[in-house]
């Protein structure tokens, strides 16, 4: 072989993504057919003549021509039979006929298999005698490589329509090719999603040490042939790896791996990503051929199909698991709603804080609480009791650098991929990692919830933002249940702990609320409402009724309060929210027996000309919209929640122009009765709002009077609960 020129021996050749140029690709793989013609004399089978396809067809375009013995110019031909096949037609005078006959041309490093359709015939002199033989042929070297060429790449394209493994894919391809040219060694690299590493993904034929050494390796200008053919986007030959500058620092691998020649071409996505890249490696310096090239565009295009398909089904995979990780934490939150809202016991609900993560979310949980200064750990979680019992009996002191006394003091979560930092059981515990957040009432830290990962596991993002909203709601059941606690003798105070403790400030409106408890309100009633913030300048408001009265009517305001609390952020609009507390209510239902529940919930933007609403009635009295025309009812269709699985609901959008208002109301308003027997009813309601009322406190107090006055002295027997939200003139600023 000519030594190539120093600066020959490597080439950069543009590869560009998604131009499979197959046509050309085709012909340089397959050629032309090729026809040959020799002419031989004597039983010597002397060479007298053949044309110039004949001698690049054996490989001896630049050798002897004429007058050898065809013996001695292709010596390989004595073993594989076809002298003894020329002979035989030299002494019986008939032709012989083959079809795609398999031969050998050329010995040692410069043999090639070949396949042909050929004649021998005789050669006669005027009297007939056999002079010699005449060999006419037409080489179908192309069409077999062809045929083979096709079934695998058939059989590939097929793996990667049924989605077969990208690895069982590329390992295939490479056998393939590597099947289709004999000795060549082939190597597929996948590239990080960032394009700067090279991974391993296929190298059958390659040692294991070598493909260890290079798996990672990063893309960039002379970090061999892949890494530079990655680099530049564009083919690299590098015929002599033993001199090539690109190999410096790999020159004793490759020397290792007994190999002298690689060829690098990108993988590249269509829209122009790096996907990987294709290697061809030789055990002997080499330079690429038309066809080399060919089929190494060929199956870089194959590979790059392969892996986008396989990305492409990684995406889908990771986004079914996200959606489901999703659903997973909407029901694990409702399930921990309804645990933690079982009761209205403080001490019960930081039990079962600490029980319900594990062994879900951790294998170790803690609950501590702040108390005149100290700190006490009031609930333990654990596989086993001995476990429960060494971490129950870890001691907190505020004034030691440990987890609980920071988040205390901070109020915000701590998380770490080790030990805590103060002395305890941490090896006994086999702990590892923790994640400690606040448990806050007013947004103030009174104790933390701390879990305790082990054996090298850490805690991910995702399950941080679980346990931050499941110990916030915690905080809100363990808070309610204090109050519960506390005045367990003024059932009013309860319901007064269920409904907001403070007007929020709200933007582009006004806020104003009343709540009356039936008869002497010692019994805890149904009616709630509620208003809280969500994303961007959006707010949630709600009010509704709880079938039934005392603790299970409680139970089930907290229950449906919660929930739409915890799901507001992550769903996207009313309907999902309401249809979200239906399914925590019939889910309750089936175990429990929680009666029916109606419900107005609905959704306010402040706008530059009002707030506009979503809103969504489900079997709730209608609310009613008051403008400088009078009041009307808000006609919104849907059922009561908490019987059906689904009840059909419907969301009615109506804009709040600044002065006018929505109001809401339990029946307890029209359904209040006089002295005599009659009740308040829906007229006399819609009579009290008159336009002359401009702003929410107004309002409220014109129906509150309104149902005093109509009552007179007679004790009320169902709860009263009223919202009024009222737009107000926007700021200059537009807020």
């Amino acid at each position: 072989m000519t030594e190539m020129p120093h600066q020959a021996r490597h080439a950069a050749v543009p590869a560009t993504p998604g131009d499979t140029n197959a046509d050309s690709d085709l012909r340089a793989l397959f050629g032309e057919s090729t026809a040959v013609f020799a002419s031989t004399a004597g039983p010597a089978h002397l060479l007298e003549a053949a044309n110039p396809a004949f001698f690049g067809a054996i490989g001896r375009a630049d050798g002897p021509r004429t007058g050898t013995p065809l013996g001695e110019l292709m010596p390989e031909l004595a073993d594989q039979g076809f002298l003894a096949l020329l002979d035989r037609v030299y002494r019986t005078g008939r032709s012989h006929t083959g079809r795609d006959v398999r031969v050998v041309l050329g010995t040692g490093r410069r043999a090639r298999e070949a396949f042909f359709d050929f004649t021998y015939e005789p050669r006669r002199d005027r009297g007939g005698n056999v002079t010699g033989v005449r060999m006419i042929g037409v080489e179908t070297t192309q069409v077999k490589h062809a045929q083979r060429l096709t079934a695998e790449h058939r059989v590939l394209l097929e793996q990667i329509a049924r989605q077969a493994p990208l690895p069982d894919v590329l390992e295939g391809m490479a056998r393939a090719i590597e099947e289709l040219s004999p000795g060549v060694l082939v190597s597929v690299l996948l590239a990080d999603e960032d394009g700067r590493r090279l991974r391993h993904g296929t190298a059958p034929s390659l040692p294991d040490f070598y493909n260890r050494a290079i798996d990672g390796i990063a893309t960039g200008e002379g970090v061999g042939s892949c890494g530079t053919a990655a680099h530049r986007r564009q083919r690299v030959i590098v015929s002599d790896i033993a001199t090539d500058p690109f190999w410096d620092d790999f020159r004793a691998l490759a020397e290792r791996a007994a190999l002298a020649a690689c060829w690098s071409t990108p993988i590249l996505a269509r829209d122009g990503r790096l996907l990987g890249t294709f290697a061809m490696y030789h055990r002997t310096p080499s330079t690429p051929s038309e066809a080399d090239l060919a089929l190494t565009g060929v199956f870089a295009d194959t590979a790059a199909l392969a892996i986008e398909r396989h990305q492409v089904e990684q995406a889908r995979l990771a986004a079914e698991a996200r959606e489901k990780a999703a659903r997973d934490d909407l029901a694990f939150l409702f399930k921990a709603s309804s645990a933690l809202s079982i009761d209205l016991d403080h001490d019960e609900i930081l039990n079962r804080l600490a029980t319900m993560c594990v062994p879900d979310l951790a294998p170790l949980s803690a609950v501590d609480i702040l108390e005149a200064g100290q700190i006490r750990r009031v609930a333990t979680a654990a596989p086993d009791e001995r476990t429960r019992r060494l971490l129950a009996s870890h001691h907190q002191d505020h004034a030691t650098d440990g987890p609980v006394p920071r988040v205390l003091d901070s109020g915000l979560s701590e998380v770490a991929r080790r030990t805590p930092t103060e002395a305890g059981l941490w090896a006994e515990l086999d702990v590892t990692a923790y994640l400690c957040v606040p448990l806050t009432d007013g947004g103030r830290p009174f104790g933390t919830l701390t879990l305790f990962s082990t054996g090298g596991r850490t805690f991910d993002g995702r399950t941080v933002v679980l346990v931050e909203e499941l110990a916030r709601r915690a905080a809100s059941a363990a808070r309610n249940a204090r109050q519960y606690s506390q005045r367990a003798a003024l059932a009013r105070d309860l319901q007064a702990g269920l409904l907001l403790p403070d007007l929020p400030d709200l933007p582009g409106a006004e806020l104003a609320t009343h709540y009356h408890p039936a008869g002497e309100g010692l019994e805890i009633g149904g009616d709630f409402y509620d208003v809280f913030p969500l994303q961007g300048d959006r707010w949630a408001f709600m009010l509704g009724d709880v079938s039934g009265r005392g603790a299970r009517a409680a139970v089930t305001t907290a229950l449906v309060r919660n929930t739409a609390r915890a799901v507001a952020p992550l769903l996207a609009g009313p309907e999902a929210v309401v249809q979200a507390v239906n399914r925590a209510l019939t889910d309750w239902h089936d175990q429990n027996g929680t009666g029916f529940v109606t419900l107005v919930y609905g959704h306010f933007t402040p706008t530059a000309t009002g707030l506009d609403i979503d809103l969504i009635r489900a079997g709730h009295t209608l609310p009613l919209h008051l403008t400088t025309d009078g009041a009307r009812p808000v006609d919104s269709e849907g059922l009561l929640l908490g019987i059906l699985p689904s009840p059909r609901l419907e969301t009615h959008r109506l804009h709040l122009a600044p002065g006018q208002s929505l109001v809401l109301y339990t029946d307890g308003i029209t359904e209040a009765r006089s002295g005599g027997g009659e009740q308040f009813g829906e007229d006399r309601l819609l009579q009290t709002l008159t336009p002359s009322r401009a702003n929410a406190p107004e309002i409220l107090e014109g129906i509150t009077e309104a149902v005093r006055v109509f009552t007179g002295d007679t004790d009320t027997d169902d709860d009263q609960a009223v919202l009024v939200l009222t737009a107000t003139t926007p700021a200059p600023d537009g807020r």
